[in-house]
């Protein structure tokens, strides 16, 4: 949970950084899908001018990066949440003198691949994405050790809130947190993006890829990156990583990037400026909100094409320049409703009762 000091200087950010930054001056921001996701790896890979070395550069950058907002003396702890209970691998913070430069790290704190080396297609090593600083995180040493490299997967109960490893169907996944969920899909999103098929998230998030065109990215992480706002923790990191490499993770700047490129739920959209491709959707209606048989699109729009997902991210329909779509035969519940032209796309809900 935030604090209400962390909340305030978020929405400053917010508030400053409603035009788009000067480091993505360059990008065509009314492209979408694979032209806008090639245009930032080419981004992403020029302006990654300085290729950490893991040790000791990465300690040093880590240290900065998770410093705590609320204490600089203390990094903060991927998946963990407490610090008020005598458990330890469940820690929050930890000091950073605490890192681990031996073989005992009980209690200390080491640094977590989010996107495992070993799930790399070849294996990540510890150079290039091996040493990455966007993806690489402090982490008590138990914690790091029970995430293994298993996949993440989407919580299964809602009352359990923190970070644990799922069995399912005699498999085991691991869950971030509620706390840590976007901070996760967004890194996966960055190494995606920065090193292509080699950090393929399918690789490392369990679950339906349906709201992607190319089924190239889980929905668990388009959900997340909507459910889990950027914290002025990952703002922090940003500019430190920033510093350190010459690149930025484009997804902490601005969430809804991902939306453009790999739609599912719509993500915090922090520049004013990409709105401008959505205003094609400004006079189109769909309705009624709550329906038993038809759901209707009204459009002024030449070509447009539609997909319906569930909740789940379950794709249950599609199909091209439709008005009228019949829904009498869905399950009672909630339901998105993706429309899309040429140049952009919008989601809608609606509820069959």
């Amino acid at each position: 949970m935030k604090s209400f000091i962390q909340i305030i200087v978020c929405l400053l950010f917010s508030v400053a950084n409603a035009q788009i930054p000067t480091y993505y001056q360059n990008i065509d921001l009314n492209l979408q899908g694979d032209a806008l996701k090639n245009e930032l790896t080419n981004l992403l890979t020029t302006t990654h001018t300085y290729e950490l070395i893991y040790t000791p550069d990465v300690w040093n950058v880590v240290k900065q990066a998770d410093v705590d907002p609320n204490n600089a003396d203390k990094v903060l702890l991927l998946y963990g949440w407490n610090d008020t209970d005598l458990t330890k691998n469940n820690d929050l913070t930890r000091d950073r003198s605490a890192s681990c430069h031996s073989a005992n790290c009980e209690d200390k704190w080491v640094r977590e691949h989010v996107f495992p080396r070993s799930k790399g297609t070849p294996n990540l090593e510890f150079e290039g994405p091996g040493s990455d600083a966007h993806h690489l995180h402090a982490v008590d040493y138990d914690r790091n050790s029970l995430r293994s490299n298993f996949k993440f997967i989407a919580n299964p109960t809602s009352y359990i809130t923190y970070s644990r490893v799922i069995q399912q169907n005699g498999s085991e996944y691991f869950y971030p947190g509620d706390n840590w969920k976007g901070d996760v899909a967004r890194m996966v999103m960055y190494m995606y993006v920065r090193y292509g098929n080699q950090c393929q998230p399918v690789n490392v998030g369990f679950g339906s890829t349906s709201f992607s065109l190319n089924n190239d990215m889980p929905n668990i992480f388009l959900q997340w990156n909507a459910e889990d706002p950027v914290s002025i923790h990952e703002i922090n990191r940003n500019e430190k990583i920033y510093a350190a490499q010459g690149n930025r993770n484009p997804f902490i700047d601005n969430p809804y990037l991902a939306t453009k490129i790999w739609n599912g739920p719509a993500a915090e959209n922090k520049w004013n400026a990409l709105n401008v491709s959505e205003n094609v959707f400004n006079d189109t209606k769909v309705y009624p909100t709550f329906t038993n048989d038809y759901l209707n699109i009204d459009t002024d729009l030449i070509e447009t094409s539609y997909k319906i997902y569930d909740l789940s991210g379950k794709l249950i329909d599609q199909n091209k320049n439709q008005t009228k779509i019949n829904v009498s035969n869905y399950a009672s519940g909630m339901y998105m409703l993706q429309l899309t032209d040429n140049k952009a796309s919008r989601t809608y809900k609606f509820i069959k009762k």
